[in-house]
């Protein structure tokens, strides 16, 4: 049974995803045309676009008009249902679309998130397309919630990072959202990481920290540190956040203590969910999981076409 947000509004809505119109209609034209047409531009006509799909083409009467329906086939959290709507819309410009779940809802096995009506051509070759992208979504929101429960009560945050799928960093940052996890950085311009080769490059922890804020005085800084006494170096030397770099508990408590509340500590490396709720008890403020983007797996998902 679908838990969570009440569906009372129109499935393609991008209203609060943070994704731009713009963006998402890049993807979608670039995720049908990498299927339809080996990655060459698509015909702007849905019916020309269609007929792309040897299969459907052949198998489908061009009239024929059908009801399919978006089914999660495991339990998770589901997200990028409104990009996947907009990938049928893209080939069926009149199909109507009734929503079942909303982005962020816990699903379980078998229930429908999104139905769709239209052309069956039309909604047999958008089925892919739509499926690659809200399941890949699902599946980062389904491992970000994992994360967000081991370590509730805590008061520190899960983080995702810039290990993300090249063409798919907004899409993928919004499914860490859904699943209840926050975003660190959109990129290298919002939030300036000192890390060691630029210790290196800079001479210091100090000289790194003081060329950031003559060049970007309005950007924070963040520093990695692989020890404490790297840590309390690095607040000195006037850091808003802090990396802590697979440490270990202990030291984690060390730093939570030396730092005093002066930046923000920010746990990362070899971190597992069977240590989360260890680590996040230590008293740093978030944990930063690459993997939430880069090794989650998708969640199963699939279109059924009514008989």
């Amino acid at each position: 049974m679908v838990s969570g947000n009440a569906v009372d509004r129109d499935p393609r809505s991008l209203e609060g995803t943070g994704l731009s119109e713009a963006w998402v209609e890049d993807l979608v034209e670039r995720t049908l045309a990498e299927d339809l047409a080996g990655g060459a531009v698509l015909p702007s006509a849905p019916d020309l676009a269609v007929a792309l799909d040897v299969t459907s083409a052949a198998t489908v009467p061009p009239a024929q008009y059908g009801t399919a329906d978006l089914v999660a086939r495991a339990d998770g959290v589901v997200a990028g249902l409104p990009v996947a709507a907009r990938v049928f819309t893209r080939l069926a410009p009149g199909a109507t679309l009734t929503a079942g779940a909303a982005d962020g809802d816990r699903v379980r096995r078998g229930d429908v998130l999104l139905t769709v009506r239209g052309p069956v051509r039309a909604l047999l070759a958008a089925e892919r397309s739509a499926l690659n992208i809200a399941s890949r979504a699902s599946g980062i929101a389904t491992a970000t919630r994992a994360w967000v429960d081991a370590v509730e009560g805590t008061g520190a945050a899960v983080l995702d990072t810039r290990k993300t799928t090249p063409g798919l960093r907004p899409l993928e940052k919004y499914a860490v959202r859904c699943g209840g996890g926050s975003n660190k950085r959109m990129g290298l311009y919002d939030v300036a990481m000192v890390k060691d080769n630029h210790v290196a490059a800079a001479g210091s922890v100090a000289a790194a920290v003081a060329a950031v804020r003559e060049r970007a005085p309005r950007v924070p800084v963040q520093v990695e540190a692989d020890t404490p006494a790297q840590a309390l170096e690095a607040v000195e030397a006037g850091a808003d956040f802090l990396l802590l770099d697979n440490m270990a508990p202990a030291q984690l408590r060390e730093v939570v203590a030396l730092v005093g509340g002066r930046a923000e500590l920010e746990a990362t490396g070899g971190l597992t969910l069977a240590v989360a709720r260890a680590v996040a008890s230590t008293g740093v403020d978030f944990l930063s999981v690459g993997a939430l983007t880069h090794s989650s797996p998708i969640l199963d998902l699939a279109l059924d076409l009514r008989g």
